[in-house]
């Protein structure tokens, strides 16, 4: 199968549902996915998730000061809302509006290191005033910052770029493309470079 990248969707906030229904309708369910720029290869979006995850894992095996704060302060983190703890390890539980994935990535960089929370709380790990806005994904540098995407990027979300350069989260918005198969009948007006 053949998967043509026709735009960098960028940030979507609140309207990941709206966009995942529009795609369905233009290009038909199945006839579309998101996927990751990575030099060169274009990855699947679950490819692309891991690298994510791994720039957490890398940060905290790095600043172990911070990871032994988290694990003996939390109970949990959340993201968008505390029912994010209800996804574990699993990236494709999305209860909310807005994709929640740092909190899942969190998680798993926390047990791939061989620790688990022990705190007394679930802690927010987003917002600047969160007590965990240290492990936001927008602050949180990403461990291999040269694979990063130059360039415009579209934001459906309309908050504009809210997250620092070279972070995870800078990765997750400007690596993401849509692509469309290659026979979809409506792709050859739309294909970018």
């Amino acid at each position: 199968m053949n998967w043509i990248t026709i735009e960098r969707p960028g940030y979507f906030g609140k309207k990941r549902d709206e966009l995942i229904s529009s795609w369905n309708q233009k290009y038909g369910e199945g006839n579309w996915r998101l996927a990751y720029q990575w030099g060169e290869l274009v990855l699947p979006r679950n490819l692309g998730i891991q690298i994510y995850e791994d720039g957490y894992y890398e940060f905290l095996k790095n600043n172990p000061q911070t990871l032994e704060w988290l694990i003996s302060t939390a109970s949990d983190v959340y993201d968008t809302a505390p029912t994010n703890i209800l996804a574990g390890f699993d990236y494709e539980h999305q209860e909310t509006p807005n994709s929640h994935v740092h909190d899942v990535s969190i998680r798993r960089a926390v047990a791939r290191l061989g620790k688990w929370f022990h705190g007394d709380h679930l802690v927010w790990v987003r917002m600047k005033d969160s007590e965990g806005y240290v492990l936001s994904p927008g602050i949180v540098p990403f461990h291999l910052p040269q694979k990063i995407v130059a360039g415009e990027i579209k934001d459906y979300g309309g908050k504009g770029i809210w997250w620092n350069p070279g972070t995870i989260e800078d990765f997750y918005q400007r690596n993401k493309v849509l692509q469309v198969k290659e026979d979809c009948k409506i792709l050859n007006s739309l294909a970018i470079p």
